[in-house]
């Protein structure tokens, strides 16, 4: 009855004190009688044996106690309690090289089995290195008396008779390991709170480890996003088209190497945080919430600012690429214009200073005067191009350099009876868009229409005062060449025509179209139609030369050898004239050269139409493709997601034509054709298509991903899983893959919730989408609905789970210590907890005491960690 009481730990009836037979008997009943009342069935087994001493008997009884109430208890999962019991042993010595334990005989006669247990749980009581597996009686030994002696396990067996026993006898083998087993059941419960820690504690140390990666990523784009900005609302302009086109080819540079790279970060950083907030759902954790201005819709808002700016300063390019075509046209225009003019005035201003009229006989005179009203003519013949060139100077510069030569032609050429062309017009009306030019080098055009207006002036001021002195003494003077005066008049207009000619047959010009070449060669043409009027003129002013010369030899008059009324000789006429007639087919050659420029870049135009216009809408029906694949339900997820990557891959071997359509848009650009009437779409509408489909077809692969492993964590079939689809489906009615608050409610209606319209339904409502919503975006994703409708079924540690884990690894205490956090954790996640355990502050802490409780809440968002 002792015996029982030990083992079972209960409390027999009260035994007989007799030392008679029947009181043997009557205390042998009391013992099978409470044998039989724990279920134990005996047979054969009767008090009067054993109290005769029956050796078998009473063997039988004392093992079949032992059995029950200290094996029969043990189960390593759902084992019986002996194969329960090796199992035990197996696994506790498995890291022991030199022990096999495979029965409870001969696996245990070298001591090293008993001494691995006892090394595994304490390892402080043995020095498990010096054992020898040659010396079992001192294993045997040493593990007996350490068991005995800081286990309180009794020494059941003795060393020399496992030694020395070639089988030793198994049930006395059973009955001592299962006290090592009853003994160290503590320290198990202890290893199984470990090792839940560990779960959680990994789990939570990946998600910071994520978070780190995230803010890290988004802090280099936003950067990189900052950086780039103000390069790209950069317009300080260059003055020449060699480093405008430098700066085109840069920013080309940009679009097609430093970009796409940074498109991917932006794709890869929205998978992260999708990826992220799913695994927090997953494991009970409150949602992840970036730092101030890094959330994803602060990164889609800055990369909406990056591609505006890039948008602007192509748009900046063109034009400042057109404005300095423009100003290297008028400057070299001015340039040649101002140089046939100061060249037609060059010695002008002496010719009008000079004093010959004074000693001049009549006919002198009237010669004189003849001259200068043919010098007049000449003079307002030139009118026009001194107005075209102060007009180009405006042009060029947006304040008008020319004012005293507006000012002189109004108020000196009425006075010499020729037409006012006033240039107001010009000053007027284009003072705006030339402003815009703004031409680099304007001070030096301004200086030298400065130069020519004064010399003009001085000319105009000039030629009145010798018209003056001239008619003082004209009713002194008769006679006149009428003859040669008519020569004088009719060839200054003939040769301002022929220079005006020359000049327009070798002005250069800038065309855009087909239309505009076409226009200059009909211009040109008609041009060439003037020739033989013009030809008759020449030889009219010839034969008016000719009459002169005749009727000097005729009668002998002594003319000096020059026409007095003009220095223009039919020698030079004739030259002009030879000049202006090679003039015209360099003038055809470029006009031909010209329009087969033109129809190679029509030829262009059209290339590039018939592919945008195919690629355009390629890519929208894609990303149609994609919304409708990412709402059916075809197949499992696996066969969704294989689907989708097959799709991918298709759409990344189209990334060819992209390329193709980027190099035929490149030669556009440096053919500088700057328009396109064979397509709608712009490289800039297929670029931004192309990044959308890319960053569409992954995040669609990202979703069914996070949808996988929602499903695998929390055991969801496929059936349930179309469920959930067809609900979702049904009551996205727009089919935009989310569902609005009236949509997301309808559908828990008609799944049974029970939502009214009352102020209760409201909050109950209200509390659901914080659940579905936390970021508070207004719409329901098919992740966040599945979420919600498995997530009471889903096995997740818990706070109150993790607390009572760390609170049996602490040995029922209020805190842990550093020793028991490093003794029963492994080495990195025991560090991890003692750097963010906070003291405990109890009535009981003792010194370096740690406040498991906080730190288990702030675990799941409960407080902060």
């Amino acid at each position: 009855m002792l015996l029982l009481e030990v083992i079972s730990g209960e409390r027999l009836a009260k035994p007989e004190r007799g030392k008679m037979r029947v009181h043997k008997i009557s205390n042998v009943n009391k013992a099978l009688d409470f044998i039989a009342s724990k279920g134990v069935k005996l047979v054969s087994i009767g008090a009067e044996e054993i109290v005769d001493g029956n050796v078998k008997m009473t063997l039988g009884m004392i093992w079949t106690i032992i059995l029950r109430f200290a094996i029969q208890d043990i189960s390593v999962e759902e084992t019986s309690a002996k194969e329960g019991l090796l199992l035990w042993c197996q696994r506790k010595t498995a890291p022991y090289k030199n022990v096999n334990i495979q029965n409870f005989h001969i696996s245990w006669k070298d001591g090293l089995g008993f001494c691995a247990l006892i090394h595994r749980h304490r390892p402080e009581l043995i020095d498990y290195g010096k054992l020898r597996k040659d010396d079992p009686l001192t294993n045997l030994n040493t593990a007996f008396d350490v068991a005995e002696k800081y286990l309180d396990i009794p020494k059941m067996l003795d060393a020399e008779d496992i030694v020395g026993t070639a089988r030793p006898d198994e049930k006395a083998i059973m009955t001592y390991v299962s006290s090592f087993y009853h003994a160290f059941s503590g320290a198990q419960k202890a290893e199984t709170a470990a090792n839940r820690i560990c779960k959680v504690l990994a789990v939570n140390q990946e998600n910071e480890q994520l978070m780190e990666d995230y803010e890290k990523l988004a802090s280099d784009l936003l950067e990189w996003i900052r950086r780039t900005i103000p390069w790209l609302e950069n317009r300080a302009p260059e003055n020449t088209m060699q480093a405008m086109q430098q700066k085109l080819e840069d920013f080309r540079d940009y679009r097609r190497l430093h970009k796409p790279p940074k498109v991917q970060e932006k794709c890869q950083l929205e998978i992260n945080f999708n990826t992220l907030q799913t695994k927090l759902r997953l494991s009970n954790r409150p949602a992840f919430m970036p730092s101030e201005g890094k959330m994803v819709s602060d990164i889609n808002n800055a990369w909406g600012g990056l591609e505006q700016a890039e948008k602007g300063y192509e748009e900046w390019l063109l034009n400042e690429i057109r404005r300095l075509e423009r100003l290297d046209h008028l400057a070299e225009k001015f340039r040649q214009k101002a140089s046939i003019h100061e060249s037609w005035t060059d010695g002008k201003e002496v010719m009008l200073q000079q004093k010959d009229y004074e000693i001049a006989t009549l006919s002198e005179i009237k010669a004189l005067l003849k001259k200068h009203e043919a010098f007049e003519s000449d003079l307002a013949a030139h009118q026009d191009r001194v107005e075209q060139i102060a007009a180009i100077a405006q042009e060029l510069n947006s304040l008008c350099c020319c004012e005293p030569f507006l000012k002189s032609l109004t108020l000196l050429w009425p006075l010499l009876g020729f037409r006012v062309v006033t240039l107001s017009y010009f000053s007027r009306n284009r003072r705006k868009q030339w402003s815009e030019l703004d031409y680099y080098d304007s001070p030096s055009v301004n200086a030298r229409c400065q130069k020519i207006c004064d010399q003009w002036d001085n000319l105009g001021a000039l030629t009145q005062k010798r018209r003056e002195a001239l008619e003082r003494t004209e009713k002194l003077l008769e006679t006149i060449d009428q003859l040669y005066l008519e020569y004088a008049k009719r060839a200054a207009p003939f040769n301002n025509w022929m220079e005006g000619a020359m000049e327009d047959l070798q002005d250069t010009f800038i065309v855009h179209t087909i239309e505009e070449i076409q226009g200059l060669t009909t211009a040109h043409e008609q041009f060439k139609a003037t020739l033989p009027d013009a030809d008759k003129e020449r030889q009219a002013i010839l034969g008016i030369h000719n009459e002169v010369s005749k009727i000097v030899q005729t009668y002998h008059v002594n003319m000096a050898g020059t026409n007095p009324y003009t220095t223009i000789t039919p020698q030079e006429i004739n030259g002009k004239w030879e000049h202006v007639r090679q003039l015209v087919p360099r003038r055809d050659q470029a006009l031909m050269e010209e329009h087969a420029r033109q129809q190679q870049n029509e030829r262009l135009r059209k290339q590039f139409g018939a592919q945008a216009n195919v690629i355009g809408p390629w890519i929208q029906t894609k990303m149609e493709e994609i919304g409708r694949i990412s709402i059916e339900m075809h197949g499992t997820l696996e066969d969704q997601l294989n689907h989708l990557r097959q799709y991918e891959k298709s759409i990344v071997n189209y990334k060819p034509k992209i390329d193709q359509l980027e190099g035929d848009h490149q030669q556009i650009q440096e053919a500088l054709i700057f328009d396109n009437k064979h397509t709608n779409y712009t490289m800039e509408h297929i670029r931004v298509g192309w990044e959308q489909l890319l960053t569409t077809i992954a995040r669609t692969i990202n979703e069914v991903e996070n949808q996988i492993l929602t499903r695998d964590a929390k055991g969801i079939s496929q059936e349930q899983m179309n469920e959930f689809r067809a609900s979702f489906n049904h009551f996205d009615r727009d089919h935009s893959g989310t569902l609005g608050p009236e949509e997301f409610k309808a559908c828990l209606i008609s799944l049974g919730y029970d939502i009214g319209n009352d102020a209760q339904g409201e909050a109950e409502f209200a509390r659901i989408m914080s659940i579905v919503d936390p970021n508070r975006i207004g719409v329901v994703t098919f992740q966040a609905f599945i979420d919600f409708m498995s997530r009471e079924t889903a096995d997740t540690d818990t706070a109150d789970q993790v607390m009572a884990s760390f609170k049996i690894l602490a040995g029922d205490k209020n805190y842990i210590t550093v020793d028991e956090l490093r003794r029963e954790l492994p080495p990195d996640q025991a560090e991890y907890c003692i750097a963010r355990m906070a003291p405990y502050h109890g009535h009981d802490a003792v010194p370096g005491a740690l406040d498991y409780m906080s730190f288990s809440t702030a675990l799941y968002g409960e407080s902060d960690l």
